[in-house]
């Protein structure tokens, strides 16, 4: 828990917050990851990574929690009934099934928390794939959640998906949100990197 306090610090006295929060905000990829890849904590450590972030943000008063599927817990079941909306208020999504199927999930819509667009294909350094470990449809990728996101080992993998919607052809997993592809290499940070991403995953608010 002192690692994300001391992240949330960081983001406030840093002076990048880039869009007034006015509240209405219940959706962000993350601007960073703890420093583990993979291995948040497991589930509870990545809800806290969320909040942390979130209120370093200037958003208070909502339960964040992780779009991550584990063994235990499908990611479509743990983030509230929507409808969420972005740090500008564009809606990405009304409902569960929605997020799941014609979503407007885009690289212009999946903004972090400071209102700020991610690194996607084509930009340096890549960021575009989001830690997830899910299937298309919200529930778990047996295999592909390193550790139920408690590993950051070579001998791990965790499902990844792409936020800008490309890969390297046009392909369903290239385009999908939430599961294009298992990270190569483990878990570790600079294994996810490796492949273009950064450790980051989806923030969604329950209430």
């Amino acid at each position: 828990m002192t690692k994300h306090i001391l992240i949330a610090a960081a983001i406030a006295l840093s002076g990048t917050v880039a869009f007034a929060q006015d509240g209405t905000m219940s959706f962000f990829v993350t601007s960073q990851n703890p420093g583990n890849g993979g291995d948040f904590g497991g589930l509870t450590g990545a809800d806290a990574h969320c909040n942390a972030l979130a209120e370093a943000a200037g958003v208070s008063g909502k339960s964040w929690r992780a779009y991550l599927s584990s063994s235990s817990e499908n990611a479509r079941d743990r983030i509230g009934a929507g409808p969420w909306m972005n740090a500008k208020g564009d809606v990405i999504a009304d409902s569960v099934d929605a997020l799941h199927g014609d979503n407007n999930l885009t690289k212009d819509s999946a903004l972090n928390e400071m209102g700020e667009t991610v690194n996607g294909r084509g930009d340096s350094p890549n960021r575009h794939d989001i830690l997830t470990g899910s299937l298309p449809d919200g529930t778990v990728a047996a295999g592909m959640t390193c550790e139920d996101w408690t590993s950051s080992a070579e001998s791990t993998a965790g499902m990844v998906g792409h936020h800008d919607r490309m890969g390297l052809d046009d392909s369903a997993p290239a385009k999908s949100w939430n599961s294009s592809h298992s990270s190569r290499g483990g878990c570790g940070l600079e294994a996810l990197r490796g492949t273009g991403g950064d450790g980051l995953i989806y923030c969604f608010a329950t209430n």
